[in-house]
């Protein structure tokens, strides 16, 4: 499977079957994908959450995952990103749905004093023909399925899209829109700090043009922007 444009992205991949690795796959099958899923255990141990909670998931091995996705979505821990395995992850699309959360985390020093966006340190750490994407990670698990709206609705919401291929960009931003999102191409994997815990896109429910709007905006413009909106 290539990956290697939007319109060729049939099979979605997830590692992580925790809130938002099912949110996801529940939204990919929705939008008639087919959804493959893999968790650090074994294949059956998976198949009992996707029997449960995602009837016409795969379950699969985190090794087998890439023969089988066009793009593989990352939805663990953070602190799980160095034990994933990425060898076989070389040349195929990942989106980096991940945030650093110290309270779940734990203080990790590579991601608490980079001046770095945390995909740029995932990014560092992994095989360097990986092609990352950032998004899904300025709203929460519960977001994905109770905000998702048919494009062209009044109240559909953006997501940011970040990354350096720009073609798997423009893959994984025909997925959003799959998912019921507007994406919203906002550049370079560094820009994508923008979207992380405590910055000034993370929570943000917006619609395309104010979300625009916000990436240009200041903190303190943009929470006095959100006090003033209903």
């Amino acid at each position: 499977m290539s990956g290697d444009a939007s319109g060729d992205v049939r099979s979605v991949g997830i590692i992580g079957a925790g809130k938002a690795g099912v949110a996801v796959a529940r939204r990919a099958l929705a939008a008639g994908h087919r959804v493959h899923i893999a968790t650090s255990g074994p294949a059956r141990r998976t198949g009992l959450v996707t029997r449960v909670l995602l009837a016409g998931a795969v379950p699969v091995t985190a090794e087998e995952l890439p023969a089988v996705s066009d793009v593989i979505f990352v939805c663990v821990p953070l602190r799980h990103w160095r034990t994933l395995p990425t060898d076989g992850w070389r040349g195929r699309i990942v989106v980096d749905a991940m945030n650093y959360w110290p309270p779940v985390d734990g203080v990790l020093p590579e991601f608490e004093h980079a001046d770095l966006s945390t995909s740029e340190v995932v990014r560092a750490g992994w095989p360097s023909s990986i092609r990352l994407v950032k998004t899904l990670n300025h709203i929460g698990y519960h977001d994905i399925e109770e905000r998702a709206r048919p494009a062209g609705a009044p109240d559909r919401v953006a997501l940011g899209v970040a990354g350096d291929d720009r073609a798997a960009v423009a893959a994984v931003a025909a997925i959003v829109d799959d998912l019921g999102f507007d994406p919203v191409d906002i550049g370079p994997l560094a820009v994508g700090a923008a979207l992380e815990p405590a910055r000034e896109l993370f929570g943000a429910l917006l619609g395309r043009d104010d979300f625009r709007a916000a990436l240009q905006e200041t903190p303190e413009q943009l929470a006095a922007s959100r006090a003033r909106r209903p």
